[in-house]
């Protein structure tokens, strides 16, 4: 019994060696100093410029606007940033993946969901809503409002926005006239293309 413990010290002695003799000094790894020249970056400095959208920790709420809604703490009605018709797209699958299961793609807030129970919101098209500021609809997509949840860790930022931009677009059809309908269009609208019969498909 003597000799296994002997030789079990000894094997730990062994291991115990080689592990020190493994050590890897990461303290003492090559760095540079501040402002230190490099012979490897072009330009010859070691301090690199940020990567483009580099936000500093602590300053990614910066931006009232785009974050917030508002402007001094008040709703504001104007954009953070230029829509496109991209942005337009991309709100509009937006819309419908987060919004239209209660608001209805219409916005009439007639949705699947509601239409199996859940608590009507209000149409997106009642005066009140038609006139309520941009920000307003951004703040309730991101922190919710009544039975609405939040939205703040399903939808990005920036596609929060392109959703509310979205509804204004679905506001402003409902508010259009014929005068607002280009010529070349006219034709279409008065003389929509049949749909198929479902019961002739079926066959």
């Amino acid at each position: 019994m003597r000799t296994r413990g002997l030789r079990r010290a000894a094997l730990v002695g062994v291991l115990v060696a080689g592990l020190a003799g493994c050590r890897q000094d990461m303290h003492d790894a090559p760095r540079y100093d501040p402002l230190e020249a490099s012979a490897i970056f072009p330009g010859g400095a070691s301090a690199r410029p940020l990567v483009e959208g580099t936000v500093a920790r602590g300053h990614e709420n910066d931006d009232e606007l785009l974050m917030t809604g508002k402007v001094d703490g008040v709703e504001a009605d104007l954009f953070p940033f230029a829509i496109t018709r991209a942005d337009l797209d991309v709100g509009e699958t937006r819309f419908n993946t987060y919004c239209a299961p209660c608001h209805a793609p219409s916005g009439e807030g007639d949705g699947m969901v509601v239409q199996r129970g859940y608590r009507q919101p209000p149409s997106l098209h009642i005066d009140r809503l038609q006139y309520a500021p941009a920000g307003q609809f951004y703040d309730r997509i991101t922190n919710g409002f009544g039975v609405m949840p939040s939205y703040r860790s399903q939808i990005a930022v920036e596609d929060r926005w392109r959703i509310v931009a979205y509804v204004r677009v679905l506001q402003a059809s409902h508010q259009g006239t014929r005068d607002d309908v280009p010529a070349a269009d006219l034709e279409r609208l008065d003389n929509p293309e049949p749909t198929p019969d479902a019961s002739e498909d079926a066959h």
